[in-house]
């Protein structure tokens, strides 16, 4: 690279210490934050003196590095005070004793960004999280206390649905201790609805009915396409099917759900690219990009996230505009210093490192490899292709494997494979919504223009979802991210050599030739003579049974689509010759669109009490015309892999602690010799009333799925009966309903059975093994325990 085209790093150092000391801060103490704040001051201002004091030396190298070394100071300096002074007023005295004593209060808030439904426990109402900053607090004695903290507000009313950034609301709820590592202050629980204090900005209206009229156009679309256009347009995927997003996950495709740099690019380089076409000046481009940039954000609504997106953005076509590309990189540091100064809770934010990273990807790598692409024949067009998405993948590689726990392999195919999708989509979704108000049927027809972009969008994920070998495990947290980065600047360092890039490029292929034909092969999962698969779905049920090659019987769907679908991926079910449906409830049901997505669905068992309607309604639209049977005691279903036969409800039971729980399906299934019992949620009413019923023999198996995720209501007689070798329990991570029960853990584990559970071993298989039982476990993917 020329001197002249070198990148200017000047304030490089500034922005990167300023980032990493207000990320540390974070987690420190405020005087500490004002201790390391201080001390490189100290430092700062002894190496400046001693520069000074060696002004006109012949030392050009040293004191270079030592002007470096001030600003990486300097950078601590201004992230170390900033975040010590909001970390003071997060801990405010008047705050802190209500907080430790989970005082019941009343607010007076300002949302800082839309309401976000966050999944809940199977059953209870939706939970939405809200960002907010609060003004005035009255404590239980009726005292005011001014107190601009933020906090984290958790509420449950269908009230809060809708409501918009920048809103003023009056609540009472009951105060929480934060969990750290931000500014949060404290957490409000809220079970009321709010009280509106006035109509929400005129920015925020202006930006909500573009966004309604966005989904109305969207509307007649497809639920793929529709649903992903608001996403790929606004960063809304409250519509977007949790499948399709499960495989913008697994290839690498998630940014393009939220509203970040890229999109910032897309809008405003169109709106370049014309004024560049009407031979418009530089200044007046810059203008126009400017207008561009400011009814982006209107639409997408100006929000912490968006306005660093808009930032993050906007840098390279601003500098681009000037006529000025070499002040990209300043101007990306300097966005960067100014953002964690006013915002120090950003150096905590993946979304933000990823911004950054992106962005410095394209401006550092990118170019370069364009320019070498060009120099062996690489067409110009395809040269910038394989360039900005290989480069802006390689620069967030670290952060995206330290949060996932995994490494890509079809990340930077499939994002190329999307990039002439991309500017279409966003662009003719910009225009739906913008139009919407005045001219609807406009509206609709830009939607259905866009759809056909997003239509290969969302193909691409798919199948890219579904290659084997896909991805690769990796350590996670921030031991995985810093070693991927260590990795990764070796091999940016090393391959600038002729004869190690041509080692690099041989020793890669070597690998992937040589490891992914074996991990296609004999990827060890499902294990070989597996005859039950307890899928890890969260806390819920979905339990699979093999028939043949290809083919399963699936017993119930978990709480979710995308994590029983993936969990059929994996154990290579392609069609469902029964599906289950122990009872109605949510964690049971939940999921069963992912069990059909792709599958032929041949019959489906559900039970007598059609209970919750809401659980029966989804199960209904997902099977389609499916034969349904609702089986009695003796029924019967017979394959040459699997027998399956209804051994309960006996009777129907009502009036029991919960009546859907207790007139689950009970089922007996034999697979390969090996009896499989599976009770469904049965408690202890239903267990007893099996007991009474059914002969003894009858319930005897080697396997035993704990009925309810192993709650306390188990009866012991019934697990007597069982007398099971392997006992599985399906069971979410943390869950707060307090399962499994200890004392049912220890009365299976003192009766010699060997406990397998799902929130700690992952999918659990048990399998037949020269003649004897086995146990093998998946184990959970890193950064999921």
């Amino acid at each position: 690279m020329t001197a002249d085209r070198a990148p200017d790093l000047r304030l490089a150092g500034l922005a990167v210490a300023a980032w990493l000391a207000a990320l540390a801060c974070l987690h420190l103490t405020t005087r500490t934050a004002v201790l390391l704040a201080v001390g490189a001051a100290v430092l700062a201002a002894l190496l400046t003196a001693h520069l000074l004091a060696v002004l006109g030396t012949p030392a050009a190298p040293a004191r270079r590095y030592g002007w470096i070394a001030v600003a990486v100071l300097l950078g601590v300096v201004c992230g170390g005070a900033a975040t010590a002074a909001r970390l003071h007023v997060r801990d405010a005295a008047p705050l802190r004793p209500l907080v430790d004593e989970r005082a019941r209060v009343t607010v007076d808030l300002v949302l800082r960004d839309d309401p976000r439904p966050v999944r809940g426990a199977p059953g209870r109402p939706a939970t939405l999280l809200v960002t907010a900053q609060s003004s005035v607090l009255t404590d239980p004695q009726g005292h005011r206390l001014r107190v601009p903290v933020r906090l984290l507000v958790l509420a449950t009313d269908p009230a809060w649905r809708g409501l918009l950034p920048g809103q003023r609301l009056t609540v009472q709820g009951r105060l929480a201790a934060p969990r750290g590592g931000d500014l949060t202050a404290a957490v409000l629980t809220v079970s009321g609805p709010p009280v509106r204090d006035g109509p929400p900005p005129w920015l925020q209206r202006a930006a909500g009915t573009l966004r309604a009229g966005l989904h109305r156009a969207c509307a007649p679309l497809p639920p793929e396409q529709g649903g992903l256009l608001p996403g790929l347009v606004v960063g809304d995927t409250s519509r977007l099917p949790a499948t399709v997003e499960e495989d913008f996950r697994a290839t690498g495709m998630t940014h393009l759900n939220a509203v970040s740099g890229s999109n910032v690019a897309i809008v405003v380089g169109a709106v370049l690219l014309v004024a560049r076409w009407a031979r418009a000046g530089p200044r007046l481009a810059a203008v126009l990009c400017g207008l561009a940039l400011i009814g982006f954000v209107v639409l997408v609504r100006p929000s912490p996230s968006v306005v660093r997106a808009a930032t993050m953005g906007a840098i390279g076509l601003a500098a681009l505009a000037v006529g000025r590309p070499r002040a990209t990189l300043p101007a990306l540091a300097a966005a960067v210093t100014v953002l964690v100064l006013v915002d120090p809770e950003l150096a905590g934010d993946a979304g933000f490192a990823l911004s950054v990273l992106a962005t410095g990807g394209l401006l550092l790598l990118a170019p370069g490899w364009r320019d070498g692409l060009r120099r062996r024949g690489v067409p110009a067009g395809l040269a910038e292709a394989l360039a900005v998405p290989a480069a802006a993948q390689l620069a967030c590689g670290p952060v995206v494997a330290g949060i996932s726990g995994t490494v890509s392999l079809v990340a930077v195919p499939a994002n190329l494979l999307v990039v002439p999708a991309i500017a279409p989509a966003t662009v003719l979704g910009v225009t739906a919504a913008v139009v919407s108000p005045g001219w609807p049927a406009g509206a609709e027809f830009a939607a259905w223009l866009a759809s056909w972009p997003a239509w290969w969008l969302v193909t691409v994920a798919r199948v890219g979802a579904r290659l084997p070998a896909g991805t690769l495990p990796w350590p996670g947290g921030l031991p995985g991210a810093l070693l991927l980065a260590g990795l990764t600047l070796g091999l940016l360092l090393a391959v600038r050599r002729p004869l190690v890039r041509r080692l690099v490029a041989v020793g890669a292929a070597a690998v992937v030739l040589g490891t992914l034909p074996v991990r296609l092969l004999a990827s060890g999962w499902p294990p070989a003579g597996w005859v039950v698969v307890a899928c890890a779905v969260g806390q819920g049920d979905a339990v699979v049974l093999p028939v043949a090659d290809g083919r399963a019987v699936v017993v119930d769907a978990g709480p979710e689509p995308s994590a029983v679908d993936g969990c059929l991926r994996r154990l290579g079910v392609r069609e469902v010759s029964l599906l289950v449906v122990s009872h109605f409830h949510a964690d049971h049901v939940g999921g069963v669109a992912g069990v059909t997505r792709g599958r032929r669905v041949a019959m489906v068992l559900t039970p007598t009490l059609a209970e919750p309607v809401a659980g029966r309604e989804l199960v209904t639209a997902a099977v389609g015309s499916a034969r349904r049977v609702v089986p009695a005691a003796g029924w019967s279903y017979r394959s040459p892999g699997v027998e399956v036969v209804a051994l309960g409800p006996p009777y129907p039971l009502r009036g029991t602690r919960s009546d859907p729980n207790n007139n689950s399906l009970v089922l007996r299934a034999t697979v390969a010799g090996v009896r499989v019992v599976l009770p469904g949620d049965a408690e202890t009413e239903e267990q007893r009333a099996l007991l009474d019923r059914v002969p003894p023999h009858a319930l005897r198996g080697e396997v035993l799925k704990v009925a309810h995720h192993g709650s306390a209501y188990q009866d012991p007689a019934f697990l007597d009966a069982v007398r099971p070798a392997v006992a599985l329990v399906p069971v979410g991570v943390d869950n707060d309903y307090g399962h499994p029960s200890p004392v049912i853990l220890d009365r299976l584990a003192r009766s010699g059975v060997r406990v397998l559970r799902t929130d700690t071993d992952g999918d659990v298989a048990v399998v037949v093994r020269s003649g004897r039982l086995a146990v093998v476990s998946r184990g959970l993917p890193p950064g999921h325990r």
